[in-house]
């Protein structure tokens, strides 16, 4: 009697161990769906839809704002790409690649590209980090080349 109670103890916990390490695996493939929708949003210029993806308060690094991590409200972020969208109105991301990082964090590899109001065109690759956290993007941050802007 006591060898199957600690075999039925065992399968439980095997059970509940397999539950647990399965449920893990489903944030990568939520965040990578989150991440697949993002740019979809970003590349119909939905601003304030895609804002509402971030937690209040997000953190950014990006080489726009400098070289530290900067808190954005979802207000600041809507007017940083209404702004960037008048200046480029084509504005468009094209991902090449989605890396999940652990339970927490995607990694994209993006082109981005425009035309500027001269009609210059540019095509900018850009590499994202997001940190998901209860569904919502709580850190950005954003790796480019920004040696042409600086000059």
């Amino acid at each position: 009697m006591r060898a199957i109670k600690i075999l039925v103890s065992a399968s439980l916990l095997c059970s509940m161990s397999i539950s647990c390490n399965s449920s893990g695996n489903d944030n990568p493939t939520a965040n990578k769906k989150l991440i697949e929708n993002y740019f979809e949003l970003f590349n119909k210029h939905q601003w304030k839809a895609l804002s509402e993806m971030y937690t209040e308060n997000a953190e950014f690094k990006d080489p726009s704002f400098g070289n530290g991590i900067v808190k954005q409200s979802k207000a600041d972020f809507v007017k940083k790409y209404t702004e960037l969208n008048q200046i480029f109105p084509d504005l468009k991301d094209k991902v090449l690649h989605v890396y999940p990082s652990g339970d927490k964090n995607m990694i994209v590899e993006f082109v981005s590209t425009g035309t500027a109001p001269d009609q210059s065109k540019f095509e900018l690759p850009i590499s994202t980090i997001f940190t998901i956290e209860n569904g919502k993007i709580t850190k950005d941050f954003t790796y480019y080349d920004n040696f042409e802007a600086a000059k």
